[in-house]
């Protein structure tokens, strides 16, 4: 009996171990991810810089990378700010999700088994004022496995550019590819005024707030739902 209990833990330990070991390494390949996303978006800030040198822009439109953490990065560009965020946690897909019925993933199903880089656009004045209440939105989210195989769930160029999972390793290659589709993307995902009737009426309140802290809800679609917007951009 005590050895029957003993062979239990042993598997129970094992388990343990082999869980641990590949969260780890997915999680080292994640970071490894954000990092070739944070000197991508430095390379490019002094690529603008030496352009607009070269062609005499005496007044650029603001483009800045700046690393708030070692799992949060903003890129600064227009009236725009994209926003690259690292979970420090593992995740699994669901199992009606489309990923598990991949032989890809079917052949190993701790290929499915992924570290999560979300991808977010602000106004850039949101942040720049404290607009508490604007609204940011979700256009990426990059998947990253054991393998150091990625793909994106996004709107338009990220998601139709990068769906391929278990075909590409994620490199510095890659990392410049998404983060030029994310700034091609934002760039043409226009802020668009909120609907007459909806904002006809304010009260004293919320303008008296609003002129003390510049706290009138703002953000591109407010107004309407962005996961069913179909205008392309």
């Amino acid at each position: 009996m005590a050895e029957k209990t003993a062979d239990s833990q042993n598997k129970l330990f094992e388990n343990l171990i082999e869980k641990a070991d590949l969260k780890q390494l997915v999680y080292s390949n994640t970071l490894e991810a954000f990092e070739l996303l944070n000197k991508t978006t430095i390379n490019m800030v002094a690529n603008y810089q030496d352009y607009c040198e070269k062609n005499k822009i005496s007044k650029p439109a603001p483009f800045e990378a700046v690393a708030k953490s070692d799992f949060q990065l903003e890129l600064k560009f227009g009236g725009d700010l994209l926003l690259f965020n690292m979970h420090s946690n593992i995740f699994e897909f669901p199992r009606q999700h489309e990923v598990m019925r991949t032989s890809y993933v079917k052949q190993d199903k701790n290929r499915s088994y992924c570290g999560v880089i979300n991808i977010y656009n602000f106004l850039a004045d949101s942040f720049k004022y404290n607009r508490i209440n604007d609204s940011g939105y979700l256009i990426g989210r990059i998947f990253i496995n054991k393998d150091k195989h990625y793909f994106i769930e996004g709107k338009h160029e990220l998601g139709f550019l990068f769906n391929n999972f278990g075909k590409h390793n994620f490199g510095a290659d890659k990392a410049k590819a998404i983060v030029e589709a994310a700034i091609s993307y934002t760039i043409n995902f226009d802020l668009l005024t909120p609907p007459y009737e909806q904002m006809k009426i304010v009260n004293v309140e919320a303008m008296k707030t609003a002129l003390d802290a510049i706290s009138l809800k703002t953000g591109k679609r407010l107004g309407f739902k962005f996961q069913a917007d179909q205008g392309g951009k």
